[in-house]
């Protein structure tokens, strides 16, 4: 067995659309995350592993931002990857003539709409907006590419014209709007709530663009695939602007073990993807992110090592080998003796029971001075209590 999670999970009885669509915007929304910079050539390879594992739409990039940035999309869709490559653009014709020149497979066209925006950035009236959307979708449709309409700063949107503006944008042909929650500000009630009514005046493809300022970006994104939207989006280990988006691994692996849905991932190159964006966008991965930080699979204490060492779902809801991951028992002021033990056996090393105790000790001593118990100071330890000159 490879996983245990709760078997109250099957008990809710939770219902999800029949398709679900991941596009991940790490190249995009991610790189929006400040200091970060990717280029063509670390485009291409995040992308190359995107595919890999399964993704099924890419959001490359904002071709208008550069000439850097339009080379890196023609580049990744040159690469004929299994994905769909999508790109951001303005609700400006120039936009969207750059993205149609990169060859793309669609677009995600954006303006906000909510009266904070409309009044103290954009400086004009709902039905202005209105009219400029309209105007861009409709010159994306003629050129027959996929085109999703994104209202930016949709949870905080008058109900009403919200409604309006995505009922207009599904009669001008679009396959898809997106729910922007901008700043990670709606519950998972609340998007739950907001996506139901939605429905009732809307058959398009409904997707969640959601920020963790709150910490509830993949609750949110999950709370609008149970009431009723079919696309989500995502980033590699969250990144993105201030707290970052949902993250790409802890979305499908939520959905994959705790909802029981197989969207047809490769869940082994999880961890090797992590490390890939992790290294080219230089934002440290923190040590207990869920999914792929180092402190997920690594174990001190006494009693969790040692149920650990029997069964390690005692202490794992599922083997750190499902994603490419690995296993590390960590010797210091908790470690009991089974775990020093292992240690032990894995250096090929045989101790008596009075010298295992000593070492014990030694190791929770050293540790309470502030000694981080690396190989080379269990290996001194070691000695010392053995009086061997080496190992």
């Amino acid at each position: 067995m490879k996983y245990f999670v709760s078997p109250f999970n099957n008990d809710a009885k939770v219902k999800f659309p029949g398709k679900i669509t991941i596009y991940d915007t790490t190249m995009r929304d991610g790189e929006q995350t400040p200091g970060v910079c990717l280029r063509t050539p670390e485009k291409l390879q995040i992308a190359r592993k995107l595919d890999e594992i399964g993704i099924h739409q890419i959001e490359a990039g904002f071709p208008i931002v550069s000439g850097e940035e339009k080379k890196s999309v023609k580049a990744i869709v040159k690469e004929d990857l299994n994905a769909d490559i999508l790109v951001l653009s303005r609700t400006k014709k120039e936009d969207i003539d750059t993205a149609i020149d990169c060859d793309v497979d669609g677009i995600i066209t954006f303006m906000a709409t909510s009266e904070l925006h409309l009044k103290h950035k954009l400086k004009m009236t709902q039905e202005e907006a209105l009219n400029i959307c309209m105007k861009s979708i409709e010159h994306a449709k003629d050129h027959g590419i996929f085109v999703a309409f994104s209202a930016e700063d949709a949870t905080r949107t008058d109900l009403g014209f919200l409604k309006k503006i995505y009922n207009r944008a599904e009669e001008y042909g679009v396959e898809r709007v997106h729910i922007a929650d901008t700043v990670g500000a709606i519950s998972p009630q609340g998007v739950g709530y907001l996506v139901r009514e939605l429905r009732k005046d809307i058959n398009t493809e409904i997707a969640m663009h959601c920020h963790n300022d709150f910490g509830m970006a993949i609750a949110n994104s999950i709370a609008g695939l149970i009431a009723g939207a079919s696309a989500v989006s995502t980033t590699v280990n969250g990144i993105g602007e201030r707290a970052g988006n949902a993250s790409l691994e802890e979305l499908v692996m939520s959905l994959t073990l705790i909802y029981g849905l197989d969207l047809g991932f490769k869940l082994e190159n999880f961890y090797k993807l992590s490390k890939l964006v992790e290294k080219l966008t230089n934002v440290s991965v923190p040590e207990n992110k869920p999914i792929v930080g180092r402190n997920v699979f690594r174990h001190e204490s006494g009693i969790h090592v040692d149920a650990v060492i029997e069964e390690p779902l005692t202490y794992e809801p599922f083997l750190p080998e499902l994603i490419g991951h690995h296993r590390r028992i960590v010797l210091g002021k908790h470690s009991g003796c089974r775990a020093v033990k292992a240690k032990l056996d894995e250096c090929g090393i045989e101790v008596t029971k009075d010298e295992l105790c000593q070492i014990v000790e030694q190791i929770k001593k050293s540790r309470e001075k502030g000694k981080y118990i690396n190989d080379e100071l269990f290996n001194k330890i070691v000695r010392s209590v053995r009086g061997l000159a080496d190992l």
